[in-house]
């Protein structure tokens, strides 16, 4: 097993366990039981054959058109290696995931994510099957392996992926920190650079009137620093009172993991009218 998987399992389980004994990872306030099936198939399709083929697939395509281009990247320094995982990769993925609250086709590929009703390590991977396939970081990551950054990826990843697994667990690590008068100085800093429990909570948040939920911001993956920079940031130290999404209309097991596959059969689909009523919610 590749040391980044073992480290990414790793911090999954500790979150996980987390859960178990304090949050009951199996049983989350008003879980479906559709839930299971859109976070296990979506994780293990991800995991086991969307991500394994983007990263094969760029490399395959720069081998075929750019041999010349193999490892032409090794030997630069880390910090500008990291920079530009940073760039093509988080930075993009902001993009990508403000652009699917934005745009219906995007958003009926992504809103599974926001289905729950909970908070949980188990939301991490949960997205349409088509979802992963369409976003351009992975592409790009798969980009920069070919060009000779694979040995900077490895510690990119687990960093990356330790920061959203913490950020999506319903086990808050930043909520005693906020506690410590001294520390506010130094969380000022961190809720600003990476995505926090809190930061992150309120995109997922289900009212706009707790005064806590943006789900038209803190977008952020690995960091906030992005939403911070383009306007999108909201903090307050706080968490929602509920997930999910206001309005969000229900959808079957098929929309959540194939759409379009499975399309909704009501005229105008439903990522228009969900969008058109997250933006009306929004404007209120």
């Amino acid at each position: 097993m590749r040391p980044e998987v073992m480290a990414i399992t790793a911090i999954f389980l500790l979150f996980g366990l987390l859960e178990f004994f304090r949050t009951n990872l199996f049983h989350k306030s008003e879980q479906t039981r559709d839930d299971a099936f859109v976070e296990i198939i979506g994780s293990f399709l991800l995991l086991v054959v969307t991500q394994p083929f983007i990263i094969i697939a760029a490399q395959y395509i720069l081998g075929a058109f750019a041999p010349q281009w193999e490892g032409a990247l090794l030997g630069i320094p880390l910090i500008a290696a990291i920079g530009l995982f940073l760039i093509f990769d988080d930075m993009m993925q902001y993009w990508w995931h403000r652009l699917s609250h934005s745009v219906p086709i995007l958003y009926n590929l992504h809103r599974s994510h926001h289905n729950a009703r909970y908070m949980s390590v188990r939301l991490v991977y949960r997205n349409n099957i088509f979802y992963y396939l369409t976003m351009p970081s992975i592409w790009f990551s798969g980009a920069l392996i070919y060009l000779g950054l694979g040995w900077v990826y490895v510690g990119y990843i687990i960093c990356k992926m330790a920061i959203i697994i913490g950020a999506h667990s319903d086990v808050a690590w930043d909520e005693p920190l906020y506690k410590i008068k001294w520390l506010s100085p130094v969380m000022w800093v961190v809720e600003r650079t990476i995505s926090t429990p809190a930061t992150h909570h309120a995109h997922h948040g289900r009212h706009l009137s707790d005064g806590v939920t943006n789900y038209k911001g803190n977008f952020g993956n690995l960091l906030f620093f992005w939403d911070v920079l383009f306007g999108t940031a909201k903090i307050t130290r706080r968490y929602p009172d509920s997930y999910g999404v206001e309005n969000l209309a229900p959808a079957t097991l098929g929309q959540q993991l194939a759409w379009p596959i499975f399309p909704e059969n009501k005229e105008g689909g439903h990522g228009v009218r969900e969008l058109a009523a997250i933006e009306a919610a929004a404007k209120t």
